[in-house]
């Protein structure tokens, strides 16, 4: 529905303030109730039986079910349900939600319930809801880890609306690419919205041709870092700093890699976790009546199932000695590793050939369910060259050195050239890679009390080994000790391939540990691979710098 003059406007509605807030509903209400009103007595003139929402009303209809259901503020929650109630009254279906929960892959009832939520939590989700407009389905699968959750929060909100080198409808735009590369519909959706509502032209969304020349210069960048970060070269940034009418300045650049590598990885997160569609969004609702049984044939086309058919553990709720074992066995490998640590160091010849080798076979790591998926032509028309994807870097016969983490370093190169180009980004970025790294609760599955960093170790270094990043003091060894085949492939495909994870892959690796444990394995992932296509890029522009 546009927003004419006396029709739904959402100013007001992010308030902190009670009394702007229901001024704002009041407003709305009357507005929708109107129309509905317009719609249901044009029907009843003409003898017709009320028709379903129409003009646009049924897009505020959807903007009211996900305030009613996902509103941090109890006050919208309430007048939102009551404006919807209203409608109903009238004869005009109402939408109701499309699948269960923020995750497809997290029962619902295990994830945080808006409304229920403790002090620390509420104050994190009206942060997101005032800076967001919503509170979107990442936000509550990340609180699981509520000091995580700020950190990206913060920086997040940082690179899309604080003062910065690039305009706001370029942001949403660049993030709008990065998602693509990666079919993530649900981020192109949210950032459409976003981009349109900063006064983004309609006509980019036709497809990047019809963008700007200097944002479709970018799309080479963009595929080599979703894809094949390590074949970006200074003569890659020198062409874009150097096109005369279109060039970018290097601290454009340093916010557009920033933008870029993190809604990539942000993708990764939300094919990792199995993130639902936005309630509002495609997908998310529909208009539909439940049938008796509340499963439809229209769910099914939309890829939702029975909630116990969705939400069956593999294991069932009752631990299966196989999968106790499966945790036992992980910790004893860990006090192995330790003690084997303690007693003798391998040589630096011995742990280099460890790494090529764990690189090597990191190549032969694939799902038996992995398939070319074909991007949906919404998306896809926002990148060029569609049949670009990742390859491992040393098939066919391609070699690339290795990238020695003591010759450029986010902690020594990246986060200072990053901090002068883009103040304050540096830190921020810093902090959340730390934050991710060293997150610990001291738990696995059942156990307390447990030391977990050489286990984080392991997943973050198998992540950059896959990139070609070696550490020369960590030896590779211990990765083949710790992660099994079943997780190696889940990290590779959510990492490399996140629009190729399915549940069956997220259900069958640690099978015995929490929903939150498999969440905080995404942070570890997401982060990770945010570092390693940042190092390659600002290695780049440091030797087009120097």
């Amino acid at each position: 529905m546009e927003e004419r003059e006396g029709e739904v406007r959402w100013d007001g509605l992010c308030s902190r303030d009670a009394a702007a807030r229901a001024a704002a509903l009041d407003t709305i209400g009357q507005a929708v109730l109107r129309r509905a009103e317009s719609i249901a007595s044009g029907a009843a003139a003409e003898g017709l039986p009320v028709p379903a929402a129409r003009d646009g009303l049924g897009e505020v209809l959807a903007r009211l079910l996900m305030l009613s259901k996902r509103c941090p503020f109890p006050d919208v929650r309430e007048q939102s349900e009551a404006i919807l109630s209203g409608v109903q009254e009238l004869g005009i279906r109402i939408p109701r939600p499309l699948g269960h929960g923020p995750s497809r892959f997290i029962p619902e009832k295990e994830t945080i319930q808006v409304g229920k939520e403790d002090a620390t939590m509420h104050t994190l989700f009206a942060e997101s809801f005032a800076t967001l407009g919503r509170l979107d389905n990442v936000t509550l699968v990340m609180v699981f880890h509520p000091q995580y959750l700020e950190s990206f929060l913060k920086t997040q909100h940082y690179l899309l609306q604080m003062d910065g080198p690039l305009p706001l409808h370029y942001r949403h735009y660049i993030g709008i690419m990065a998602a693509a590369r990666h079919q993530c519909s649900y981020l192109v959706n949210l950032h459409v919205n976003d981009f349109l509502h900063v006064g983004g032209d309609p006509k980019w969304l036709n497809g990047l041709e019809n963008a700007p020349q200097k944002l479709q210069n970018l799309g080479e960048l963009n595929k080599m870092l979703a894809h094949r970060p390590w074949l970006i070269t200074k003569e890659h940034i020198e062409q874009l700093l150097k096109t005369e009418e279109n060039s970018w300045s290097l601290a454009e650049l340093i916010h557009a890699v920033v933008l870029l590598t993190h809604y990539h990885s942000l993708a990764s997160f939300t094919f990792g976790c199995g993130i639902s569609p936005e309630i509002d969004c495609e997908g998310g609702h529909t208009f539909r009546p439940p049938s008796v049984s509340n499963y439809c044939i229209c769910d099914i086309t939309n890829g939702y199932h029975g909630v116990d058919e969705i939400h069956a553990s593999p294991a069932g709720s009752i631990p299966s000695t196989e999968s106790v074992c499966e945790v036992e066995a992980l910790m004893e490998k860990m006090k192995q590793l330790q003690e084997c640590r303690d007693e003798e160091e391998a040589s630096q010849e011995e742990m280099a050939t460890r790494f090529e080798r764990e690189k090597r076979e990191s190549m032969f790591v694939c799902s038996s369910e992995d398939e070319e998926s074909a991007a949906t032509r919404d998306v896809s028309r926002h990148f060029e060259d569609t049949s670009y994807g990742y390859k491992d870097f040393s098939r066919h016969g391609m070699h690339v050195p290795t990238f020695r983490v003591q010759d450029y370093s986010w902690e020594d190169h990246g986060y200072s050239l990053v901090n002068r180009l883009y103040p304050d980004v540096g830190q921020l970025l810093d902090e959340k890679f730390h934050i991710a790294y060293n997150l610990t609760y001291n738990t696995m599955a059942m156990h307390k009390d447990v030391d977990t960093s050489m286990l984080r170790r392991a997943i973050w270094n198998y992540i950059h080994c896959m990139f070609g990043i070696r550490y020369d003091d960590y030896d590779y060894g211990e990765i083949n000790q710790l992660l099994d085949r079943s997780f190696k492939v889940y990290i590779k495909t959510v990492v490399c391939t996140p629009e190729k994870t399915t549940k069956r892959m997220y259900d069958s690796f640690w099978r015995q540990f929490e929903h939150s444990e498999k969440v905080h394995v995404n942070l570890l992932l997401v982060e990770a691979r945010m570092q390693a296509e940042l190092l390659y890029a600002l290695r780049a522009i440091t030797r087009y710098m120097t």
